[in-house]
């Protein structure tokens, strides 16, 4: 398929945002090349691309805290100079990113006041009024938040509400809204885009930042693909199917993703019999993971799925049934039996529960092995180098050193870290939590990989995931959850969208077990 060169600024009714061959260097990378893209009003334009692609690069450029080193930002028609942050807000130019930076210990009132007054030394404050606009501020998007709370006790979406609040009250018509629904349940997420819609028709302009390509038809018009710091295609939400959208950003075909190895189904590892957890609401879960087997846990949030997974390492014991290894029934009432059992865990929250920010490299991948390479009670760093650099070679992770803090990794590099520091252990049941979620589409298939060399390897593979086209390309069998128990389990052949949708509602349907 072909696309359109976007046309000159004034061929555009309503353009608010224009972006003219902007290019930049750090040394001798370039991380944009000559990209042009528009914004009009009333518009959401999704903004796509691997990470490394160019995106925040571009973001920075807009809002002032970088400048281009060579192309032309104009707004409203006007070319703007020597842009800054300052002067990118005087404009009209707002950015709520995907973890919003409110102070935790002020209030919602206090926080937006922060944006929008300006006080001399020693004035006196109008709290009332502080606490009025506070409220009208959030009342023209719907969030019922009261103004005295503290920030800290602010959910994800009600922290990113205020900041859309703070950024209607400083005027602005441009909103940059960066991976929003990351952290967002898909109710969560709809509410969102309904705000959205509401900002959309009341002539605001939206560049809206995603991995999520199935987010785009309900919320995009038009959509720009950046590869390598580069805008390879401009179109229509309408134009471009998410196949298409795929192979620009990563230069390869949709049939590459999913590259299913077919590996022989071992003995069975795990077996669980009426499983349950009274403090979670787990209850009467039946399973059978074998060697060499992917299999999946779908069911929509709240069905109980990472729920199960706290179970079986150990977070929040089973109180009910019982839990057989390779045929030998045992307890695990702890993450160090789960470990001594032959348990790995990559979590759901990568940041707080997966890696270590601060800690190195080496560091991160060794944790879950520091007895074996230790010695009499002494850390061997020779030894732990040696451990982190095969498990990072073996799956190619991206970094400057291995004394580099993992916090300076991309998204995807971060997980495969934490991949790395369960492969380390050695173990025989990997329990994989959404291990692709805020990671881009090329690191997704780099992780793709490695789940399919831990099934090759003959591990017994748990894949929790939203995302139903990764559920379907990667696993041997799907088991659907609904209310805390497992509603089924469907074969490969069998299983299909509507179907394990279909189940995750609670309605049955003819499958197989």
């Amino acid at each position: 398929m072909s696309f359109a060169v976007p046309p000159a600024p004034n061929e555009l009714p309503d353009l608010l945002l224009s972006i003219r061959s902007a290019s930049k260097a750090y040394g001798g990378v370039h991380a944009l090349r000559a990209v042009s893209l528009d914004l009009r009003a009333g518009e959401v334009h999704a903004l796509v691309g691997e990470n490394g692609a160019g995106k925040s690069t571009l973001v920075k450029i807009i809002t002032g805290a970088e400048t281009a080193d060579a192309g032309e930002i104009l707004v409203n028609g006007r070319s703007v100079t020597a842009n800054s942050p300052a002067l990118a807000r005087s404009l009209g130019i707002a950015a709520i990113y995907q973890q919003p930076a409110l102070f935790p210990d002020l209030s919602v009132a206090e926080n937006i006041a922060l944006a929008l007054e300006t006080h001399s030394p020693g004035a006196v404050v109008d709290w009332g009024a502080r606490r009025r606009r506070a409220r009208e501020l959030l009342g023209r998007i719907g969030a019922a938040i009261d103004p005295d709370r503290e920030a800290s006790s602010l959910t994800m979406p009600e922290q990113q509400l205020v900041e859309i609040a703070k950024a209607l009250g400083a005027g602005a018509r441009i909103l940059i809204l960066d991976e929003p629904t990351a952290c967002l349940s898909d109710r969560e997420a709809e509410a969102l885009f309904r705000l959205v819609d509401e900002l959309r028709a009341g002539g605001a302009g939206l560049l809206y930042i995603t991995h999520r390509l199935t987010e785009l038809r309900r919320i995009a018009d038009r959509v720009t693909v950046l590869r390598d710091g580069q805008a390879v295609a401009t179109c229509g939400i309408s134009e471009v199917s998410p196949a298409e959208l795929i192979r620009l950003m990563v230069g390869r075909e949709l049939s590459a993703i999913f590259p299913k190895q077919e590996v022989p189904r071992g003995e069975v590892v795990l077996e669980l019999r009426a499983l349950g957890c009274r403090l979670t609401g787990v209850h009467d879960v039946n399973l059978a993971v074998h060697a060499g087997e992917i299999l999946g846990i779908a069911g929509l949030v709240g069905s109980g799925r990472t729920e199960l997974a706290n179970v079986l390492f150990g977070l929040t014991p089973a109180d009910q049934g019982e839990i057989l290894v390779e045929g030998r029934r045992v307890r695990i009432d702890s993450p160090e039996q789960a470990c001594a059992l032959g348990f790995g865990y990559v979590p759901e929250d990568r940041r707080q529960a997966g890696v270590i920010g601060p800690m190195a490299v080496a560091q991160n991948v060794s944790l879950a092995s520091l007895a074996a390479i230790s010695r009499y009670g002494f850390l061997q760093e020779p030894e732990e180098y040696r451990l982190a650099e095969t498990y990072c070679r073996q799956l190619e992770v991206k970094t400057p050193s291995l004394d580099t803090p993992v916090v300076q990794l991309s998204g995807g590099n971060q997980q495969k870290v934490a991949l790395a520091r369960w492969m380390a252990t050695d173990p025989r049941v990997m329990i994989l939590d959404e291990p692709t979620q805020g990671v881009d589409v090329g690191a997704k298939i780099e992780v793709y990989r490695i789940i399919g060399e831990m099934a090759a390897r003959g591990l017994a593979v748990i894949l929790i995931s939203s995302d139903l086209d990764e559920i379907l390309g990667l696993c041997d069998r799907v088991a659907v959850m609904a209310s805390g128990s497992v509603t089924a389990v469907l074969g490969r052949a069998e299983a299909t969208p509507e179907k394990i949708l279909a189940l995750a509602l609670g309605h049955p349907v003819g499958v197989g077990q």
